[in-house]
């Protein structure tokens, strides 16, 4: 099993992914959102690399039954029912509906993306869930961190690197290539404590300013989902039953 990392997906084109599988990774925030919205009850999140696609395609859906989602530059973007905030996707707001989602980063990694052969949603919520059901899989893997801007990320860097620990431990015949060893490397550096390295990051520096402290608060929790997001066609959708047989309750909180 070969695990590569991007660091950007601006590095590749979009048919580099053909019939390849995939993980994208945008901790703060649009992973965390997807997969706290959909353990929340969504229907579905249909994720689009542009605003003016996601008024189209909400356009063309069940009004009551979808929500617009999404941020430029960490805000909401006017006119959108909810922004990219992981705490803005409880229950009551989301349950049984589609959400359009429009993020600066995260949903443009995921359309990048779209031609994998299969695509999970990754966030620090989720890693163990999602490394037991890749280590079962045991297919090549490529890792996406959504960066920022098409620049390095931090915290993405470091989620993809706990990722391949916890893979790791399940499967001791991986070949990691240069940028997935350091991924593994950042993350023993910077992520023993996950909420003071979002914190010191640039990107969590800019929700704090932004009125977003409690995000990264939510964003830092380790292990606390077993949901496996994953690409069904254009939509974002819950693996059944996280078909993976080995799985049960919250695996541990920490690495």
């Amino acid at each position: 099993m070969k695990i590569n990392v991007l660091f950007s997906p601006v590095s590749v084109n979009e048919l580099y992914f053909t019939g390849k599988i995939s993980v994208v990774i945008d901790a703060l925030r649009a992973t965390t959102t997807i997969i706290t919205a959909l353990e929340n009850g969504a229907k579905e999140i249909i994720p689009v690399s542009t605003v003016e696609f996601a008024i189209k395609v909400s356009g063309g859906m069940f009004g009551w039954q979808t929500l617009l989602g999404g941020e430029r530059n960490t805000k909401k973007i006017e006119g959108f029912a909810l922004g990219n905030s992981p705490l803005e996707y409880s229950s009551d707001v989301v349950s049984g509906k589609s959400i359009v989602l429009y993020t600066t980063n995260g949903t443009k990694a995921i359309a990048k993306a779209k031609f994998s052969s299969e695509l999970f949603i990754c966030a620090f919520l989720n890693i163990s869930a999602l490394a037991k059901h890749l280590a079962f899989l045991n297919y090549d893997l490529e890792i996406i961190c959504s960066g920022g801007l098409n620049n390095f990320s931090m915290e993405d860097s470091v989620c993809a690197g706990k990722l391949i620990s916890k893979i790791e431990k399940l499967n001791n015949d991986l070949v990691l290539s240069d940028s997935a060893r350091a991924s593994r490397a950042l993350s023993k550096s910077f992520g023993r404590n996950i909420l003071n390295m979002m914190r010191d990051n640039e990107h969590g520096k800019l929700l704090i300013e932004n009125g977003f402290e409690e995000d990264l608060t939510f964003c830092s929790k380790l292990n606390n989902s077993n949901a496996i997001p994953y690409l069904n066609g254009k939509a974002i959708k819950l693996l059944p039953d996280n078909i993976n047989s080995f799985q049960s309750g919250p695996d541990e909180k920490t690495d």
